[in-house]
């Protein structure tokens, strides 16, 4: 798996553990939310400044979004798809 695919399934499973959009996590790493998506689907080759800030925004180590999934895992699922209903 190279390196993008790697940062996009990490940074895809770090942000739907935690029930953050990529909307979200945009303004928390102060990126546009389209690089995220295109982090995510591994089109984008990140600098490590993103990296750190990214990191930062999901409360990890920079290490978290370089480690290599371990065989056969499943890739992460999505956040459910639409708008949160006003309470």
């Amino acid at each position: 798996m190279d390196v993008q695919k790697v940062i996009a399934w990490n940074v895809r499973g770090l942000r739907t553990t935690q029930g953050v959009s990529q909307e979200a996590l945009a303004v928390d790493a102060g990126i546009d939310r389209t690089y995220v998506s295109r982090l995510e689907r591994g089109m984008e080759n990140p600098t490590v400044a993103v990296l750190a800030r990214l990191a930062e925004a999901l409360d990890v180590q920079i290490a978290d979004l370089l480690k290599v999934p371990r065989q056969g895992a499943k890739p992460p699922a999505p956040l459910k798809s639409g708008r949160k209903r006003r309470t």
